[in-house]
C-alpha cells in the first residue's frame, strides 16, 4: 500500500454493538497485525478516554489522538485527523461504547457514529455472537438502518464457539445485510483486556502487556481477511471539507467572549495582560508533571500551549524531581496519584515547590489527579492517609465505587488566568475519589459544571490557581490556552523586572 496523499486517508473505525463487544481487542490486534506487515499505523480514539490511546501508542509506537466532536467541533476533529494521519499508511479509529452511544440518546452527538460521519470513515462493526445464529443478522441490520448515511462496511464476529458457528452467522449476516463478515475471533478468556485498574498504565509502560497485544494479533490474523480489511480502508473517500452533518455542528463559541479557533500565536509580537504590554521576546516555560502518577493529558492541550508560545518542561515527581527552576507556570494533569501517594508525600521538594508556586502567584493548573494532590491529605483505598500540598483546605478520600463519570460543560465562576467569568470549556469527569472541604461555604469554586445530572459547582480557583476534577479540552476554546500562556509570560516578565 502506498502512503496516503493529503486527501486520501485509508482508514477504518472499529465500533462495537455495545461496551464489552470486543472492539478494543480487535483494535489492538489489528494495529499489531498491520504493523507486523510493515505498515505505518496511526491510532485514534473516539471520545474522552486516556487508557485506550495509551494501548494504541504502545502497539503502534506513535501517539494516539482523541477525536471528540462534542468537546471540540466537527471542524476541529477533521483538522486533527488530517494532520495526525498525514504520511501514514492507515489510520485505525477505536470507537467508544456502542456505535450510537454518546451524550444524547436521541442523536449521534458524542458517539462513534458522529466521528464516522465527520471523518467519512468506513465502520467495521464488532458483534458478540455468543449463543446466537441468524439473530446476529438482525442486530447488524438494525445498526445499518438506524443511520442510513453511515457506511458500515463490514463485520467482525467475536466469541464464536467454533468455525462452524462462524460459518452460520457469516452466511446469515451477508445474506440479510449485504456486507462482508471479514473475520471472527473464537472464545478465549485468556485474551480479554484487563480491567482498567489503577496500575494499568505503569504495567503498559513496563511492557507487561506485550504478550497480550501479540496474542490479540495472532488470534485476529488466524480468522480475519486482512487484505479485505485493507481494501475497505482504501475505499474511504477523499476528505471533503464541506461534508459535515448539520446535526454535529454544536460548539461553544457563542458562550464565550472572544474567538479562539483562528488564533495565530505568531501574528503579533506584543500581547496584553491586565492592560500591560508584554513582549514575546522571552518565551514562557510551563512545567508539566509527567510519569505513572500524572499521565492523563490530551496531546491537543499540550500542542495548543506550545502553539500559543509556551515551552513545556516535563518532570517526574515519582523520580524525586521538584518543580523545575526558572519556570513560569505549572500543569498537573490527571492520573493515579493515589497509587503512588507514599512516594508523592515523601517528595517534599515537589510539594514545597507547588506551595511556592502558589505563593508567588505563578499560574498553576491542576485537573483530577493533580487537583487531588493540592488538598491537605489523600486517603487511599486501603485507608492509609498521606499528607499532600495543603493548598486547598480539603481531604481526598478514595472510594470503592466510581464517584463521577460523563461529559461536562464547565462555566467559569470567576475570572482567572484560564477563563473570564462565564466563559466555557468542555471536558469530562471520571474519578473514584471525593474531595471534602473543611468549610464549603467559603470555597472559591472554579466552575459550574453541567452534566446529565444537572448543575453543580466544583473545583477551586483562587489567586493564581485553577483546579478541578473536570478534564478540560482546550480545543473546545483555544483562546483559554492563549490566555494561560499570556499570564505565564507576564509572570516571567515580572520576575525579570524584580531581579
Amino acid at each position: 500500500m502506498t502512503i496516503a496523499n493529503r486527501n486520501t486517508r485509508p482508514r477504518l473505525i472499529i465500533a462495537g454493538t455495545g461496551s464489552g463487544a470486543g472492539k478494543t481487542t480487535v483494535t489492538l490486534g489489528l494495529m499489531r497485525a498491520l504493523a507486523q506487515r510493515g505498515l505505518s499505523v496511526q491510532g485514534f480514539k473516539c471520545g474522552p478516554d486516556y487508557i485506550d490511546p495509551t494501548y494504541h501508542t504502545a502497539v503502534t509506537g506513535r501517539p494516539s489522538r482523541n477525536l471528540d466532536a462534542w468537546m471540540t467541533s466537527p471542524e476541529y476533529v477533521r483538522d486533527t485527523f488530517e494532520k495526525a494521519s498525514a504520511g501514514h499508511d492507515i489510520s485505525i479509529l477505536e470507537g467508544v461504547m456502542g456505535l450510537y452511544d454518546g451524550k444524547d440518546p436521541l442523536s449521534n452527538t458524542g458517539s462513534t457514529a458522529e466521528i464516522a460521519l465527520v471523518t467519512q470513515t468506513p465502520v467495521i462493526l464488532v458483534v458478540d455472537v455468543r449463543s446466537m445464529a441468524r439473530s446476529a443478522a438482525a442486530i447488524v441490520l438494525g445498526f445499518q438502518q438506524l443511520e442510513p448515511e453511515l457506511n458500515i462496511a463490514g463485520v467482525i464476529v467475536n466469541r464464536c464457539g467454533s468455525a462452524g458457528h462462524y460459518t452460520i452467522v457469516k452466511k446469515a449476516i451477508e445474506q440479510m445485510c449485504g456486507i462482508p463478515v471479514v473475520g471472527w475471533l473464537k472464545r478465549d478468556e485468556d485474551m480479554s483486556i484487563p480491567e482498567r485498574h489503577l496500575g494499568l498504565v505503569p504495567a503498559i509502560e513496563r511492557g507487561e502487556l506485550e504478550p497480550l497485544f501479540q496474542r490479540a494479533a495472532d488470534v485476529l490474523m488466524e480468522g480475519t481477511d486482512l487484505d479485505l480489511l485493507l481494501e475497505l480502508a482504501a475505499s474511504a473517500p477523499p476528505l471533503n471539507a464541506e461534508k459535515v452533518s448539520p446535526a454535529t455542528t454544536t460548539h461553544i463559541d457563542s458562550a464565550n467572549t472572544e474567538p479562539g479557533s483562528n488564533y495565530d500565536p505568531h501574528s503579533n509580537s506584543v500581547i496584553h495582560v491586565n492592560n500591560r504590554h508584554v513582549s514575546y521576546a522571552v518565551q514562557p516555560v510551563i512545567a508539566v508533571a509527567r510519569d505513572a502518577a500524572f499521565n492523563f493529558y490530551y496531546p491537543d492541550n499540550l500542542e495548543l500551549l506550545e502553539a500559543a508560545g509556551a515551552r513545556l518542561h516535563y518532570f517526574s515527581p515519582l523520580a524525586g524531581e521538584s518543580i523545575p527552576t526558572d519556570v513560569d507556570g505549572v500543569y498537573l494533569g490527571g492520573g493515579f496519584p493515589e497509587e503512588f501517594a507514599a512516594e508523592i508525600a515523601d517528595n517534599q521538594g515537589f510539594l514545597e515547590g507547588i506551595r511556592q508556586a502558589a505563593q508567588s502567584n505563578m499560574p498553576l493548573f491542576a485537573e483530577c489527579g493533580g487537583y487531588m494532590v493540592l488538598g491537605e491529605t489523600l486517603t487511599d483505598r486501603e485507608g492509609a492517609t498521606f499528607d499532600m500540598a495543603g493548598i486547598i483546605p480539603a481531604q481526598v478520600q478514595m472510594q470503592k465505587k466510581r464517584a463521577a463519570l460523563g461529559y461536562r460543560e464547565a462555566s467559569s465562576v470567576r475570572d482567572s488566568f484560564l477563563l473570564k467569568k462565564g466563559e466555557v470549556l468542555r471536558g469530562h469527569e471520571f474519578h473514584y475519589s471525593t474531595m471534602t472541604y473543611r468549610d464549603e461555604e467559603t470555597i472559591p469554586y472554579a466552575y459550574e459544571t453541567k452534566g446529565l445530572r444537572g448543575l453543580k459547582q466544583e473545583g477551586y480557583a483562587a489567586g493564581s490557581i485553577v483546579a478541578g476534577y473536570t478534564h478540560v479540552h482546550l480545543g473546545s476554546y483555544p483562546a483559554a490556552a492563549r490566555r494561560w500562556v499570556e499570564h505565564c509570560l507576564a509572570y516571567r516578565q515580572e520576575r525579570y523586572i524584580q531581579r
